[in-house]
């Protein structure tokens, strides 16, 4: 009789154990459109493969749960209009810079490294019409300031 209880105790802890591993390979909740967008600052002008996310699902989703990034690739937040903005690193796994981004494509300001899994917030320095992230430690090799410029869907002239 005391067989049941300890498998029944077994498969809880196997279940809290592989709940993070189901949840860590779960799809994609949305499919992102891809677009091409550049960089442009002292360092040089730098192109990016990136995937947009331009509804409030595929903002929620973001990069969370992925394992991996291309080296020229990114995700590209739009919304519909200017506004303050602040994002966290729960469930997304890869250190991330992240570039906040006026509508006429300058950037406001820089967070480079951004921890994985953490919640804190990393808020834009006033409104902004986009967020880029990209790779961890990009912004640092690349060169790439704020006031730089980001010209790409829904940004710049």
């Amino acid at each position: 009789m005391r067989r049941i209880p300890f498998l029944a105790a077994l498969v809880a802890v196997a279940v809290l154990l592989l709940s993070p591993l189901a949840r860590a390979q779960q799809p994609p909740l949305s499919n992102f459109k891809h677009d091409e967008l550049t960089i442009t600052g002292s360092g040089g002008s730098h192109k990016f493969q990136v995937e947009l996310a331009t509804d409030n699902a595929q903002r929620e989703q973001g990069l969370m749960f992925r394992q991996t990034m291309a080296a020229d690739a990114g995700m590209l937040f739009l919304y519909d209009a200017s506004q303050p903005v602040a994002m966290w690193m729960e469930n997304t796994y890869i250190p991330l810079d992240m570039l906040f981004i006026a509508a006429d494509g300058h950037i406001v300001n820089i967070r480079q490294r951004a921890v994985p899994h953490s919640r804190e917030n990393i808020a834009s320095d006033g409104p902004v019409k986009a967020v880029l992230e990209l790779n961890g430690g990009i912004v640092a090799r690349l060169g790439i300031k704020p006031g730089d410029m980001v010209k790409g869907p829904g940004l710049g002239h």
